[in-house]
């Protein structure tokens, strides 16, 4: 499924962006190619194409039948880029058969060139259709499936990490800024005042249980769906 904000920009090498972040970065089909056929010798015969996905954090492309690419589009000095790259992956490997559900192996890390500025990425496809295409909404095979993922993600040792401040986790109070945004942008989609009032009585429940992982992105277009059960889950952001 196309999202509604994502430009296919023909001409110029087939360039793809997502009008999302300020002086995004464009990447193109001919651009791949040539930095595939560069960087990465062995993969130079296989077919390059882009994939098209909600997500406004990476650009997509396939690379043959088993690899996927993945480009950022916001900008960011390449040593942070590359950290940030490197992180993913030690996590992603870190995830890599903890759960009897496929997940992505990082494959290898590409540099800035052919025009694009940053490091990227390259790891392994896992096939399966996305949830947004394939609605598991009414199987209840796939939330014990999806439940079971959850439960073996949590079990990974966190090795004393604790949560950074950044991103989806650590304490609910600690979001009431986001949850208010939410509330306010959906009054006239959802009965908002039952959901405030859950709201209020969650973030203030003692805690008690101990930190655990967690994988943090498990929206509709990284859950992949086969005959109504979970098939993987990838990174297609």
């Amino acid at each position: 499924m196309t999202d509604s904000r994502l430009r296919s920009q023909t001409g110029a090498g087939d360039a793809f962006a997502v009008d999302m972040h300020a002086g995004q970065l464009a990447v193109s089909v001919v651009a791949v190619r040539q930095l595939v056929a560069e960087q990465f010798p062995q993969w130079r015969e296989l077919p390059i194409r882009y994939l098209a996905s909600q997500g406004t954090v990476n650009a997509l492309f396939r690379i043959g039948d088993t690899l996927l690419a993945r480009f950022p589009l916001e900008p960011a000095d390449v040593e942070s880029a590359r950290r940030l790259l490197h992180s993913e992956a030690h996590a992603a490997r870190e995830l890599l058969g903890r759960t009897r559900f496929p997940t992505p192996e990082p494959v290898a890390l590409g540099e800035p060139g052919a025009g694009y500025p940053l490091p990227w990425s390259v790891q392994t496809w896992v096939p399966g259709t996305v949830a947004t295409d394939e609605d598991p909404g009414e199987s209840i095979t796939f939330a014990r499936d999806l439940a079971e993922f959850i439960h073996g993600v949590r079990a990974i040792d966190t090795r004393g990490r604790t949560f950074s401040g950044r991103g989806r986790g650590g304490e609910l109070r600690s979001h009431d800024a986001w949850m208010e945004t939410c509330f306010e942008r959906s009054e006239h989609l959802l009965d908002v005042p039952p959901l405030r009032r859950a709201w209020a009585a969650m973030r203030v429940l003692p805690r008690t249980a101990r930190d655990v992982m967690t994988h943090g992105d498990l929206i509709p277009g990284n859950v992949l769906v086969c005959g109504g059960r979970l098939a993987g889950v990838h990174r297609r952001r």
